[in-house]
Protein backbone atom coordinates (compact mmCIF):
# COMPACT_ATOMS: atom_id res chain seq x y z
CA UNK A 1 0.00 0.00 0.00
CA UNK A 2 0.94 3.81 -0.54
CA UNK A 3 1.82 6.26 2.04
CA UNK A 4 0.69 9.15 0.17
CA UNK A 5 -3.00 10.56 0.85
CA UNK A 6 -5.43 9.46 -1.53
CA UNK A 7 -6.68 11.95 -4.26
CA UNK A 8 -9.66 11.53 -6.54
CA UNK A 9 -8.19 11.79 -9.95
CA UNK A 10 -7.93 15.00 -11.14
CA UNK A 11 -7.60 16.49 -7.41
CA UNK A 12 -4.14 17.19 -5.91
CA UNK A 13 -2.71 15.04 -3.41
CA UNK A 14 -1.95 18.22 -0.74
CA UNK A 15 -5.39 18.55 -0.13
CA UNK A 16 -5.85 21.58 -1.88
CA UNK A 17 -9.25 22.18 -3.78
CA UNK A 18 -9.33 20.98 -7.36
CA UNK A 19 -8.91 24.12 -9.67
CA UNK A 20 -12.54 25.36 -10.46
CA UNK A 21 -13.72 28.00 -12.92
CA UNK A 22 -17.08 28.56 -12.64
CA UNK A 23 -19.25 31.57 -14.54
CA UNK A 24 -21.27 33.39 -11.91
CA UNK A 25 -23.29 36.06 -14.16
CA UNK A 26 -22.52 37.59 -17.25
CA UNK A 27 -23.71 41.03 -18.54
CA UNK A 28 -24.32 43.55 -20.84
CA UNK A 29 -22.46 46.75 -19.27
CA UNK A 30 -22.72 49.17 -22.18
CA UNK A 31 -24.24 48.71 -26.25
CA UNK A 32 -23.69 51.49 -28.37
CA UNK A 33 -24.74 51.35 -32.10
CA UNK A 34 -25.00 54.56 -34.02
CA UNK A 35 -25.93 54.51 -37.98
CA UNK A 36 -24.84 58.19 -38.58
CA UNK A 37 -26.20 58.18 -42.61
CA UNK A 38 -29.30 56.17 -42.22
CA UNK A 39 -31.50 55.67 -44.14
CA UNK A 40 -28.72 57.24 -47.01
CA UNK A 41 -25.89 54.25 -45.52
CA UNK A 42 -28.44 51.38 -46.46
CA UNK A 43 -28.77 51.40 -49.97
CA UNK A 44 -27.02 48.49 -51.78
CA UNK A 45 -22.96 49.21 -52.52
CA UNK A 46 -20.45 47.79 -54.84
CA UNK A 47 -18.21 46.84 -52.57
CA UNK A 48 -18.17 45.48 -48.80
CA UNK A 49 -17.17 48.43 -46.77
CA UNK A 50 -13.59 48.84 -44.63
CA UNK A 51 -14.10 47.32 -41.31
CA UNK A 52 -11.79 48.11 -38.09
CA UNK A 53 -12.53 46.19 -35.04
CA UNK A 54 -10.51 46.50 -32.01
CA UNK A 55 -10.53 44.02 -29.11
CA UNK A 56 -9.91 44.73 -25.13
CA UNK A 57 -9.86 42.72 -21.91
CA UNK A 58 -10.04 43.82 -18.32
CA UNK A 59 -10.25 42.09 -15.11
CA UNK A 60 -10.49 43.18 -11.48
CA UNK A 61 -11.39 41.28 -8.28
CA UNK A 62 -14.44 41.86 -6.81
CA UNK A 63 -13.97 39.35 -3.73
CA UNK A 64 -11.02 36.78 -2.37
CA UNK A 65 -12.25 34.12 -5.49
CA UNK A 66 -14.27 36.12 -7.63
CA UNK A 67 -13.72 38.28 -10.66
CA UNK A 68 -14.73 40.91 -12.86
CA UNK A 69 -13.58 40.01 -16.22
CA UNK A 70 -14.74 42.39 -19.10
CA UNK A 71 -14.27 41.72 -22.94
CA UNK A 72 -14.85 44.96 -25.03
CA UNK A 73 -15.42 44.78 -28.74
CA UNK A 74 -15.60 47.52 -31.07
CA UNK A 75 -16.31 47.51 -34.58
CA UNK A 76 -16.23 50.65 -37.29
CA UNK A 77 -17.37 50.37 -40.65
CA UNK A 78 -16.36 52.84 -43.45
CA UNK A 79 -14.45 55.45 -43.92
CA UNK A 80 -13.76 58.91 -42.34
CA UNK A 81 -16.29 60.67 -43.41
CA UNK A 82 -18.36 57.69 -44.81
CA UNK A 83 -19.35 55.76 -41.82
CA UNK A 84 -21.72 53.29 -42.48
CA UNK A 85 -21.70 51.73 -38.48
CA UNK A 86 -20.11 52.57 -35.30
CA UNK A 87 -20.59 49.80 -32.88
CA UNK A 88 -19.37 49.04 -28.99
CA UNK A 89 -19.93 46.50 -26.57
CA UNK A 90 -18.41 45.85 -23.26
CA UNK A 91 -19.50 42.58 -21.89
CA UNK A 92 -19.04 41.01 -18.51
CA UNK A 93 -18.59 38.24 -16.58
CA UNK A 94 -18.32 37.00 -12.66
CA UNK A 95 -15.98 34.26 -12.50
CA UNK A 96 -15.20 32.39 -9.28
CA UNK A 97 -11.77 31.05 -10.14
CA UNK A 98 -10.26 28.64 -7.41
CA UNK A 99 -7.14 26.35 -6.74
CA UNK A 100 -4.86 27.96 -9.57
CA UNK A 101 -1.52 28.38 -8.76
CA UNK A 102 -0.61 31.93 -8.52
CA UNK A 103 1.24 32.08 -11.61
CA UNK A 104 -1.51 30.85 -13.72
CA UNK A 105 -3.89 33.48 -12.54
CA UNK A 106 -3.55 35.73 -15.07
CA UNK A 107 -3.95 33.45 -18.12
CA UNK A 108 -6.68 32.47 -16.63
CA UNK A 109 -8.17 35.73 -16.37
CA UNK A 110 -6.99 36.88 -19.37
CA UNK A 111 -7.15 33.64 -22.06
CA UNK A 112 -9.69 31.45 -20.68
CA UNK A 113 -12.49 33.72 -19.38
CA UNK A 114 -13.08 36.22 -22.29
CA UNK A 115 -12.76 32.89 -24.47
CA UNK A 116 -15.69 31.78 -22.67
CA UNK A 117 -17.37 35.09 -22.70
CA UNK A 118 -16.51 35.41 -26.49
CA UNK A 119 -19.71 33.31 -28.51
CA UNK A 120 -22.25 35.33 -26.23
CA UNK A 121 -20.91 38.58 -27.20
CA UNK A 122 -20.17 37.99 -30.99
CA UNK A 123 -24.03 37.44 -31.38
CA UNK A 124 -25.23 40.55 -29.31
CA UNK A 125 -22.74 41.84 -32.00
CA UNK A 126 -24.08 40.43 -35.00
CA UNK A 127 -27.78 41.06 -33.64
CA UNK A 128 -26.80 44.72 -32.91
CA UNK A 129 -25.80 45.72 -36.90
CA UNK A 130 -28.60 43.13 -37.91
CA UNK A 131 -30.99 45.39 -36.16
CA UNK A 132 -29.33 48.79 -37.64
CA UNK A 133 -30.13 47.55 -41.17
CA UNK A 134 -26.95 45.65 -42.34
CA UNK A 135 -25.74 42.21 -42.31
CA UNK A 136 -24.81 40.47 -39.27
CA UNK A 137 -20.83 41.08 -38.32
CA UNK A 138 -19.78 37.75 -37.55
CA UNK A 139 -16.10 38.50 -35.92
CA UNK A 140 -13.96 35.65 -36.39
CA UNK A 141 -12.75 33.52 -33.66
CA UNK A 142 -10.10 35.37 -31.58
CA UNK A 143 -7.01 33.94 -30.01
CA UNK A 144 -7.05 35.17 -26.90
CA UNK A 145 -3.70 33.51 -25.75
CA UNK A 146 -2.03 35.54 -28.84
CA UNK A 147 -3.34 38.56 -27.39
CA UNK A 148 -2.25 38.27 -23.68
CA UNK A 149 1.53 36.67 -25.19
CA UNK A 150 1.13 40.08 -27.03
CA UNK A 151 0.69 42.19 -24.18
CA UNK A 152 2.93 40.52 -21.82
CA UNK A 153 5.36 41.09 -24.54
CA UNK A 154 4.75 45.06 -24.66
CA UNK A 155 4.53 45.17 -20.63
CA UNK A 156 8.62 43.15 -20.90
CA UNK A 157 9.10 45.66 -23.74
CA UNK A 158 8.09 48.94 -21.71
CA UNK A 159 9.80 48.29 -18.41
CA UNK A 160 13.11 47.76 -20.14
CA UNK A 161 12.82 51.27 -21.70
CA UNK A 162 11.62 52.35 -18.36
CA UNK A 163 14.65 50.80 -16.27
CA UNK A 164 17.14 52.01 -19.04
Amino acid sequence: MSDKPFAPTGAPANGAAAPSLNILTQYVKDLSFENPGAPNTLRGRNQSPNIGINVNVGANPIGDKEYDVTLTLSAKAGEEKDVLFNVELVYGGVFRVEGFPQEHMLPVLFIECPRLLFPFARQILADATRNGGFPPLLLDPIDFAQMFQQKMAEEQAKSKVQVS
